[in-house]
């Protein structure tokens, strides 16, 4: 049976899962989501409740299979099962801990899901060195070739780079805000040398990149021309993918778990509420929020307001406008487009927006966010490393203060996502708790690479320009 996708805003054509893909984000400016969302196969569910002190050994073979169960009922008719279940298992065959993604105790009931042993030392990697293999196969069994524009706020586009470096059938654009992310995110994107890779650094914030990048796809003429895609979160694919670890974290623990996700543009935190629509028994998601809190304020009060974006040592959550929130939205709302596409676009005009009763009712059972603010991100780094011995990053961080704070019921588990290597904020993590981490050895030469980047100002125009002048889709080469 071949799953097919909707827009959240109601008008696009339905989609199987190739197309959605390719296509990114759907022609009417929403996302694509399943119709239905599939049952976790026997198999794929948590074991009967057992408390567990360690975790079981995974290694890449078993995190691999679990990955295509999990993954199968988004994907099947579209693909051969034993081709999907090659492309997977070489995707998590990149990563450096054998069991991909571990799962370690930090304190009592509480732990850490450690999400960042891929090439670019950041959770993005999970889903992306799956969905540049996608991206190949796709597009050689069509005989076509894509750009991918994409916008960054600080992890995604080095993942992004990684997964489609030197893919001849496909050129990457990737936007990230100019100064506004620490000099090892940026220079794990501007040292690649690969001729299809470009990097423009916007004169703006992580929302400006990602306005542009959706004036972008918006513009339907320059779309269907240059083959536009993403990779993005808006990309369900990557969601897809995401869903794997809640799961298997599940499975680790035996038990009903609590998730704490450090929480940017959303796609990451939706992923569990997805794997809970799937039926993994997820009593609680907790949003961390950094100052840039609009996402805590919302599970407070199911009202959105913009306010300015503060730089903080977690830019990856420097966002007031977190696209995956909308596929959300859009199930709170009874999966009603029209009713989804009115209350967005009302948020963009105005800056505000609140849910009504019925739908802000339905975000308590299983919603709680809390804000860690600067102080408070150093405060936990310091205190982790002294009790644990372990450093962290400030997303990380940021993901166990709002774990403390927020959970309800300390009997049970409850899994922190560890997003990122610390050695990506080394000055952070020094300031913290005196010790600088180190980079791994196969970046260890990073700072002394040579550098491709073109900085641009916040104008949809220019950037629209540069990447119709040097894509090879659908341009004058």
């Amino acid at each position: 049976m071949t799953l097919s996708y909707v827009s959240t805003r109601g008008e696009a054509p339905e989609l199987a899962f190739a197309d959605v893909l390719l296509a990114g984000m759907a022609n009417d400016g929403g996302l694509y989501v399943p119709r239905e969302w599939p049952t976790l196969a026997t198999g794929n569910r948590p074991p009967a409740p057992a408390r567990a002190t360690t975790s079981p050994p995974a290694g890449h073979n078993s995190y691999a299979a679990t990955a295509g169960d999990v993954m199968w009922p988004f994907v099947a008719g579209q693909i051969d099962r034993a081709a999907f279940d090659r492309l997977t298992a070489e995707a998590y065959a990149t990563f450096t801990h054998p069991d991909v993604a571990p799962l370690v105790p930090l304190e009592d009931n509480l732990w850490l899901m450690e999400l960042f042993h891929g090439p670019t030392l950041a959770f993005k990697d999970i889903a992306l060195q799956l969905v540049g293999r996608l991206f190949d196969h796709e597009l050689a069994r069509r005989g076509e070739r894509v750009t991918i524009v994409g916008a960054t706020s600080g992890d995604t586009g080095s993942a992004a780079i990684e997964a489609c470096r030197d893919r001849d059938s496909l050129d990457i654009f990737v936007l990230h805000p100019h100064g506004r992310v620490t000099d090892v995110q940026r220079r794990q994107m501007t040292t690649v040398p690969s001729a299809n890779v470009h990097n423009i650094a916007v004169e703006g914030s992580f929302d400006d990149c990602q306005d542009i990048v959706k004036a972008m796809f918006a513009d339907e003429r320059f779309r269907r021309r240059h083959r536009l895609a993403a990779v993005n979160s808006i990309n369900f694919a990557r969601v897809m993918a995401q869903i794997v670890y809640y799961v298997v974290a599940a499975q680790a623990l035996g038990r009903p778990v609590g998730f704490a996700v450090p929480t940017g543009n959303f796609g990451n935190v939706y992923a569990g509420y997805a794997a809970q629509r799937m039926g993994l028994d997820v009593p609680q998601l907790v949003v961390g929020s950094n100052t840039n809190d609009i996402l805590t304020r919302f599970f407070a009060s199911a009202r959105l307001e913009i306010r300015e974006v503060i730089p903080t040592m977690s830019p990856s959550m420097d966002i007031q406008v977190s696209s995956n929130l909308e596929r959300l939205l859009f199930e709170l709302l009874g999966r009603d487009g029209a009713t989804t596409a009115a209350l967005l676009e009302g948020f963009r005009a105005t800056g505000r927006a609140e849910l009504p009763p019925e739908p802000a009712a339905a975000l308590l059972p299983l919603w709680a966010g809390a804000r860690v603010d600067e102080a408070g991100t150093l405060a936990v780094i310091g205190d982790v490393h002294r009790r644990a011995g372990r450093m962290i990053d400030p997303h990380t961080a940021v993901g166990v203060g709002a774990a403390r704070a927020a959970r309800r019921d300390p009997d049970i588990p409850m899994v922190v996502l560890a997003t990122a290597h610390p050695a990506k904020f080394p000055d952070a993590v020094q300031r913290a708790c005196g010790r600088r981490p180190e980079l791994p050895d196969h970046l260890a030469d990073l700072h002394e690479r040579p550098e491709r980047c073109t900085t641009l100002g916040n104008d949809p125009g220019a950037v629209q320009r540069f990447v119709a002048e040097r894509t090879r889709v659908g341009g004058d080469r």
